[in-house]
Parts: C-alpha cells; structure tokens; sequence
C-alpha cells in the first residue's frame, strides 16, 4: 500500500530556469548583505564552497551546520552573527527570485487531493536552504503549506541528494517503508535513484534534468497530467 508522495522542489512542483533562478538569486542577496560587508563574487563563491560541504555532509551533523562552518572559515567568526540576516532576506528580497520561475497549476491540485485522500505528502527537495526559503518557493509554486507534511531544509537534514542516506533519513523520519512511497521529480540522477532503495517513482519530463543522457525509457514519465493518471491507475488518486 502506498502511504506517501515525496515531491522534488526545483523542477518539479516549481517549474524553474536554474541558471536564471541563479542569476537573479545571488544578484538580489548580494545587494541585501553588502552592508554586512560580503563582496558579490566573495560571496558567491562562499556559498557555493558551503553547498559543496553539505553535498558532501557524512551525517556527523546538521546541514546548516556544515554550511556555516564552511561559510565561517571563509569570512571569519563573525559570519555565524548574520545567520537571521540571511534569513530575513528569504523572506523578503528572496521573491526577486520568483521571475525565474513558472507556475504548474495542476501540481497544487495534485499535492490538494493526495492530502484530502490522507497520503503524507512531503516536500523532498536538495536541503541546501533554509526553512524559510523552501517554505517562500512552495507558496511561488501556488501550494498551501497545510498541505504538505513535512519540507526537508537544511536545519532537518544530515544529508543531501543524491545520496540515498538522504532517502534513508526521509524514511525514519516518516516511520514508513521505501515501498510505501512514491518519489517525484525532474532529475535522473538525483530523484529516480531513491528506486534503489524499492521506492516507486516518477520522472517529471516538463524541466528534465538527464546531464548523463540515460535512458527514461525505465522509469514511468511525464507530465503532471500524466502523474495523475499514474496514480490513478496504478495507487490512489
């Protein structure tokens, strides 16, 4: 029986121009902690080296934790003092992000009637930002935050795609089976990978992300149209 739809991010319920989603993100962060002192490339590069440690996170702790190590070793001590100021900037200035982005009615509507129908749904995008950030993209993606049960973000994660210790600490958290779940998402490598671990899944074709070329052939795909079918035919809906 499946009890759970794990739904991929970026991509996925957002559909989204990555390198403009980027462009725009670092442009409007930039502008926001300048006061704090960063320089714009600094900056961006300080954020990238802290995605590469929580990429690269082995568990021994916090997401958020390996970034803000990371971030501090780059800009001093200081750095862990202008955490709610990042913060802040999600919810406000963050939005200028939101241009980069489309909206997928029919993703809302999906993610509505699973929760009616009692099945856990879980938002388990890259926890590489914060709370607040992946809670401001759902609402870009036109989605009710009491619709969704858990958000994985840097602050509850120890892991980040692909990796399927990622998928492992998903399943604890939930208390259900890797056969009890559905894993949706836009990237080969690191959403349809969550099937090693006996997870159904569903490969999203309308912001495909294959960098490797393999074959999809292997894996149900489509649209969000085609989603509903799927599970209509195959589970629940």
């Amino acid at each position: 029986m499946i009890r759970a739809i794990l739904f991929d991010m970026d991509g996925t319920l957002l559909p989204m121009d990555v390198k403009n989603f980027e462009k725009l993100y670092f442009k409007s962060l930039a502008a926001r902690v300048a006061p704090l002192g960063y320089q714009p490339q600094a900056l961006v590069d300080g954020i990238w080296r802290g995605t590469v440690a929580m990429v690269k996170n082995d568990g021994s702790c916090l997401n958020s934790e390996a970034f803000w190590r990371t971030f501090a070793d780059i800009f001093g001590e200081q750095a862990f003092e202008h955490v709610g100021n990042f913060d802040d900037y999600y919810r406000t200035d963050f939005v200028a992000a939101k241009a980069a982005c489309g909206l997928n009615p029919k993703a809302a509507e999906i993610v509505k009637n699973l929760k009616k129908r009692g099945l856990t749904v879980v938002v388990a995008t890259n926890p590489l930002f914060p709370e607040v950030a992946q809670e401001q993209r759902l609402i870009w993606a036109g989605i009710d935050r009491s619709d969704v049960d858990l958000i994985t973000h840097y602050d509850n994660s120890h892991y980040c795609k692909p990796n399927l210790k990622y998928y492992e600490e998903l399943l604890v958290k939930l208390n259900l089976k890797s056969e009890e779940c559905v894993m949706v998402g836009n990237d080969v490598n690191e959403d349809m990978i969550a099937r090693e671990l006996g997870m159904k899944v569903f490969l999203i074709t309308d912001c495909l992300l294959n960098p490797d070329g393999k074959d999809i052939s292997v894996y149900p795909n489509g649209t969000f149209e085609d989603l509903a079918e799927y599970l209509l035919r195959e589970y629940i809906l």
